[in-house]
């Protein structure tokens, strides 16, 4: 197994003597819930004892609310298979900023500096162009500039504040803004700055001509324009001897902060040094450095610089953070180390997923089998996707997630899924929806049984058998279906009949179910006054065994008003069978012999029943042996 490259960060639980007590945890997808106990290693016989319960929810920063725009659009350009970084680097720029802003507006100084890492961590997404395509000489230094000022983006607030002063070339941080903008290589608006300088103070007035002048005669390769790069390097070098030729005239020299920026625009390292501070880190004083220094450096010169750079910035007296580590790679082009730097130093696998996927489209991850058969690009999809569906409402983009990944994204999905919890039937019926599309019986099954169980909890029988039935489920339905039976019985009429006139072939998934129906047709019947087929239905329902012999006092019952009706509907033939049925039952009755009033009174009842059924079914034969044997007399 490979050794860990640093020592693991501590995180101290409040409250908590790790020294006093053992602890045990456990990790779920984006928490850990750790427990204090008072388990004794020396005493085996102790019992286990739980005193105090804490969560830990991992990546807070990447669920901000402010986050889950990249969530969405990095998810729609993924799932597009976008083969170049702009379209992920524009929407992540986006959220940087409003989350740069949530740091600097966090009132807890803890939470601040959280946000901030977040912030500092994915902005190292901007170096993701290095990869997909090595970039000439010249636009390498416009990315790289671009990607400062994308970090460094406290400029503009300075800049607000300074430009609505009532005098701001008189404002204490005017020339600090004055310097990070040369910093950044905006010259343009250090010169907008010093005209202002040079308006208020006409002592200087000349010298910021002359620096404007430099400024804006600085060569720089746009994006539209077509010189050479050789052409760039004579203009430039020209340049540079201008600038050189003023700071030894000792144009500046009564300007102290004027002579200080022309060192700057010389590139001198002493002077760029001096402002650590404006500069905030290493590559921010690479990047201008190379600007005012050598700014057609070829790509694989970069890694050189930026190591001369880091050595330079931190003198000895730190040393390098994991992000650096992370950025030296990337100047180096050694793009597994990338992603193995990546993976250690940020709390999430947000970055690292896309980054590793995009690569791969553009054939320059040349991907490994791991130990348990998936590549590295599959491996950190399927942990960012179980990462999302631990969030309440990012887990549907996962699902699309797993969908791309071929060797254990379907097994990785039907796992999570089934650990979803249903709150509400609208999530149900996304999951399902979902499951549906992917043709995961079992989960779908599940997951109808889940919710008619809930519904059947909550008395709702019409949407528990409406589940059941999309479950397939036949012993569930028959149980929905005497539930329903018995609800009929004690109020004398049926709920949902919409769902029950209409189960049409599905009632065929249980005996029980099938009786549920015919007897609903059996009372639509005879509420149509359809007599003859009310009678063949119910006997057919008596005959068939199909319906429960608890309900067959109830379906004689049903007989009464067919057999005391003036025109004779059963025939002798079917009145014996219905006395068979009836001395079936009665046969089998057990005697209740006790002082229960109650159980009394219902035998009195049962018999009362009895024989008003056995005084129909005698009448009714004799006046269907009269009728038939008139007919054939006749």
């Amino acid at each position: 197994m490979e050794e860990l490259d640093g020592e693991p960060t501590v995180t101290l639980i409040p409250g908590v003597n790790s020294k006093k007590h053992q602890m045990c945890f456990d990790w779920g997808p984006g928490e850990m819930l750790v427990c204090e106990t008072s388990f004794n290693k020396k005493d085996v016989t102790s019992r286990f004892h739980l005193k105090f319960l804490h969560l830990f929810e991992c990546f807070l920063p990447l669920w901000h609310h402010k986050m889950f725009r990249a969530h969405l659009v990095c998810h729609f350009i993924f799932c597009r298979l976008v083969r170049v970084s702009k379209n992920y680097r524009s929407v992540i720029r986006a959220c940087m900023e409003e989350m740069h802003q949530v740091a600097i507006a966090a009132k807890d100084p803890a939470s601040g500096r959280q946000y901030s890492s977040q912030v500092r961590g994915v902005t190292t997404v901007v170096l993701a162009p290095l990869f997909p395509s090595l970039l000439p000489a010249g636009p390498l230094l416009l990315h790289l500039l671009d990607w400062v000022r994308l970090h460094v983006c406290e400029v503009d607030s300075l800049s607000a504040d300074v430009l609505g002063s009532e005098n701001p070339s008189k404002h204490e941080s005017f020339w600090n803004l004055v310097t990070i903008l040369v910093l950044q290589g905006r010259l343009d608006e250090a010169r907008q700055m010093l005209s202002k300088e040079a308006d208020t103070s006409p002592a200087s007035a000349g010298m910021c001509r002359i620096m404007g002048e430099l400024m804006r005669t600085m060569p720089i390769l746009s994006p539209g324009n077509t010189q050479t790069l050789t052409e760039l390097e004579l203009k430039w070098q020209h340049w540079h001897e201008e600038c050189e030729r003023y700071l030894q005239d000792c144009t500046f020299a009564s300007n102290p902060h004027l002579e200080s920026l022309c060192k700057i625009m010389l590139g001198d390292e002493a002077a760029l040094l001096e402002q650590k501070e404006l500069l905030s880190n290493w590559y921010h004083f690479l990047v201008t450095r190379l600007l005012y220094s050598n700014p057609t450096v070829k790509p694989i010169d970069l890694q050189y610089y930026a190591q001369s750079s880091l050595d330079l910035f931190l003198g000895g007296e730190s040393s390098p953070e994991p992000l650096d580590n992370i950025l030296m790679a990337a100047f180096e082009f050694d793009i597994h180390q990338v992603i193995k730097e990546c993976s250690i130093a940020l709390s999430n696998w947000w970055f690292v997923a896309h980054l590793t996927d995009l690569l791969d489209h553009c054939k320059l991850l040349q991907s490994h089998n791991l130990y348990f058969g998936s590549n590295m690009r599959e491996f950190l999809l399927l942990e960012y996707a179980s990462g999302l569906f631990a969030h309440p409402s990012l887990w549907q983009l996962g699902v699309d997630y797993f969908d791309y990944c071929p060797e254990l994204g379907r097994v990785s999905l039907e796992l999570h899924i089934e650990r979803i919890p249903l709150n509400t039937e609208q999530k149900a019926l996304k999951v399902l929806r979902i499951c549906e599309q992917r043709q995961m019986t079992e989960q779908v099954r599940s997951i109808c049984k889940i919710l008619a169980m809930k519904a059947v909890r909550n008395n709702r029988l019409g949407s528990a058998l409406s589940w059941s039935i999309r479950a397939k489920d036949a012993a569930f339905a028959t149980l929905v279906s005497d539930r329903f039976l018995r609800d009929y019985c004690e109020r004398g009429c049926f709920s949902d009949l919409d769902l029950i006139d209409n189960l049409g072939p599905a009632m065929m998934l249980s005996d029980r179910l099938t009786f549920l129906g015919k007897y609903r047709e059996f009372h639509r019947v005879y509420g149509e006054k359809r007599f003859a087929d009310a009678a063949s239905l119910l006997l057919s329902l008596m005959t068939s065994q199909i319906a429960p012999r608890s309900f067959w006092m109830t379906l004689l019952t049903d007989a009464l008003p067919l057999l005391e009706q003036k025109q004779v509907i059963f025939s002798a033939e079917q009145t014996y069978e219905l006395m068979q049925c009836l001395e079936d039952l009665t046969s089998g009755r057990p005697v209740h012999r006790g002082p229960d009033t109650q159980q009394c009174q219902d035998d009195d009842i049962e018999t009362t029943k009895v024989e008003m059924l056995r005084l129909a079914l005698a009448r009714n034969l004799a006046r269907a042996i009269v009728r038939e044997g008139s007919l054939e007399g006749s």
